[in-house]
């Protein structure tokens, strides 16, 4: 299938004629395993692979100046250039404009050829000529060229790239390389947040880099606060508020509390808290877990993904006693199981009906059930293989300590949280786990524009609180003429309605304001009381509720209002509702363009 182009050398003929003669050797190999269940060996693929390789680096400089026919000429024979590169990964290439014009001329007459002549029909073999074309096209571009003109330097030197040579980014606008740092931080929270108990966990880590400390709830706050403090607590392990005072701030004075709020929860697939399924054991041979849907998910896209397993594990362990022995006591333990451990299947299409093709129709509860393994085979040592029959009669048989809970649970799910966390599986009592896609968070678009991500509605705003506030924070001098409380809370539950005791309508904020603004009340002389003090100090504070805006789809840009469409990167949405879905009103909303105008 390979085009046969004259070359200018009888060697150089040779050699390439020779190497297409292996790849269609090869290529009718391909073809007679096409439609079989036989697996194409390593080294064939490698052959195939080197082969292809070669015979693309004939026609690298054909293509090279064939792309630099449309560079600028230079009136002067001796001037250069400059390509544009980027300049944190790729040095600036010169190219001499007059060598490279005749190169061009002498290369096209013996093989005048287009870039689509290079991709021949078979899809294996095109996809590898394709790519390794791609590959070393760009290599040669963002290397600097010979300048000998003679017949020798038309076909370069077969070079072996490494399989690890990446491809040079396009040139980066200079507004895009500012905000990449603070991208690929931002990707790292969320690759480390896969479930509301890690958001937190990963928030507080940033906190205490910061110098924030924790706070006691159980213990009166008077004897932990101090002015020019930075404090956090959290609710649950999934709720987080942190929060720094103002040296100046006086309870009932000038001051207020600066408020954040966000969610560290997003639409997932929990496990249940029975997550044995053995029902469907013997009649498909899978072992399954049992779960359910979180929140409002598109849940077709959870189909065909590699699935890790997050959340909280609760674990009996043992510490000294007053008495001098030991009591037992339990733990809670975060896990994150960050590989490919689940995966829930689609129906192929050939099992599907012509309706069921037109509209994907998910059943919840059987549709979304995910595979964790195969039938154990617990006689691995012995050899032999016990049917799923005999599996699930002799787990039936075996005695299990009836507690109520682990007779109830995966067993492999137990086995695979007790090893991770390096406990025994008596030990673990219960869990709160979730599902999670583990592909990691990427820059995505021409020129790194955009964050891919899984959960960014609503870690993004986490993130950029608690960078916010720490940013405030760790300016010298910022708290010592502050008046105010500068308070960042982020809640669980939010994709459920809030009203957990967890969530943004439960008395978190209500009762830390509070108690704080009474904590510095008792610290002075004053004639106001505390009631009175903290009405007014809410009376002078402001609560932004930072969540995600939908950007105007260029697909379905007829759902957005005409004249409301956000665009991605154009900056901060403010969300207004006649029907008062939003606090927004158009005092609150003047405030926050004043702000963005600064």
């Amino acid at each position: 299938q390979l085009q046969y182009h004259t070359l200018p050398s009888s060697q150089n003929t040779q050699m390439v004629v020779s190497l297409q003669r292996q790849s269609a050797r090869r290529l009718r190999l391909i073809r007679q395993t096409q439609n079989s269940s036989i697996s194409l060996p390593l080294s064939l693929i490698s052959s195939i692979f080197q082969t292809t390789r070669i015979t693309a680096d004939a026609c690298r400089q054909s293509l090279l100046l064939h792309h630099h026919s449309h560079l600028p000429r230079s009136s002067s024979t001796n001037s250069t250039t400059v390509i544009p590169t980027s300049s944190t990964t790729i040095p600036n290439t010169n190219i001499n404009t007059t060598t490279a014009s005749t190169r061009r001329s002498r290369l096209h007459r013996h093989y005048p050829m287009k870039f689509n002549h290079f991709l021949p029909q078979h899809s294996l073999l095109s996809t590898l000529f394709f790519v390794t074309t791609i590959h070393n096209y760009y290599y040669y571009y963002y290397n600097t060229m010979s300048s000998s003109s003679s017949s020798s330097s038309l076909l370069p030197t077969v070079r072996a790239l490494s399989t690890t040579t990446p491809l040079p980014p396009l040139s980066t606008p200079h507004i895009t390389q500012h905000h990449l740092p603070l991208a690929q931080k931002a990707m790292t929270f969320f690759d480390a947040s896969p479930d509301p108990f890690h958001a937190v966990q990963t928030c507080i880590q940033t906190l205490q880099s910061c110098g924030y400390t924790p706070l006691d709830m159980e213990q009166p706050l008077h004897t932990q606060l101090i002015k020019g403090g930075k404090y956090y607590f959290t609710k649950n392990q999934s709720t987080l508020v942190a929060f720094a005072v103002g040296e100046k701030f006086v309870p009932g004075g000038k001051g207020g509390f600066k408020i954040i709020g966000g969610h560290t929860d997003s639409p997932n697939l929990k496990i249940k808290p029975r997550s044995k399924r053995s029902a469907m054991v013997s009649s498909t041979g899978c072992v399954q877990i049992a779960v359910e849907c979180y929140g409002g998910g598109l849940w077709h896209t959870w189909l065909d993904r590699d699935l890790g397993v997050s959340g909280r594990v609760f674990v009996k362990s043992s510490s000294p006693s007053e008495n001098g022995g030991q009591e037992e006591i339990i733990v809670s333990k975060l896990v994150k199981l960050d590989r490919a451990v689940v995966r829930v299947p689609s129906l192929a299409i050939h099992l599907q009906t012509a309706k069921e093709r037109e509209a994907l129709e998910i059943n919840k509860e059987d549709h979304l059930v995910p595979i964790l393994s195969m039938v154990l085979e617990k006689a691995l040592t012995k050899g032999t293989t016990i049917a799923p029959e005999e599996e699930t009669e002799k787990q039936q048989q075996q005695p299990e300590e009836d507690d109520g809970w682990t007779e109830h649970q995966e067993p492999i799910l137990l086995e695979m949280l007790a090893n991770e966390l390096q406990v025994n599986v008596k030990d673990i009592i219960d869990f709160e786990l979730n599902l999670f896609d583990v592909q990691k968070a990427s820059l995505g678009g021409a020129f790194s524009e955009f964050v891919h991500s899984a959960r960014l509605d609503n870690l993004s705003s986490c993130f950029m609180a608690v960078e916010a506030l720490v940013e405030h924070t760790s300016q010298e001098g910022s708290l010592e003429s502050d008046v105010d409380i500068s308070l960042v809370a982020l809640f669980d539950h939010e994709e459920v309605g809030s009203e957990s005791t967890t969530g943004a309508g439960s008395p978190i904020i209500q009762e830390a304001v509070s108690r704080i603004c009474q904590a510095f009340l008792s610290q002075e002389e004053s004639s106001i009381s505390p009631s009175d003090a903290t009405a007014i100090t809410l009376a002078k504070s402001f609560v932004l509720s930072v969540d995600q805006a939908h950007a105007i789809h260029p697909n379905y840009s007829s759902k957005h209002e005409k004249g409301h469409a956000p665009k991605m990167n154009h900056g901060m949405v403010i969300k207004r509702n006649s029907n008062q879905r939003y606090a927004t009103n158009a005092v609150t909303g003047l405030i926050i363009r004043e702000i963005a105008k600064k």
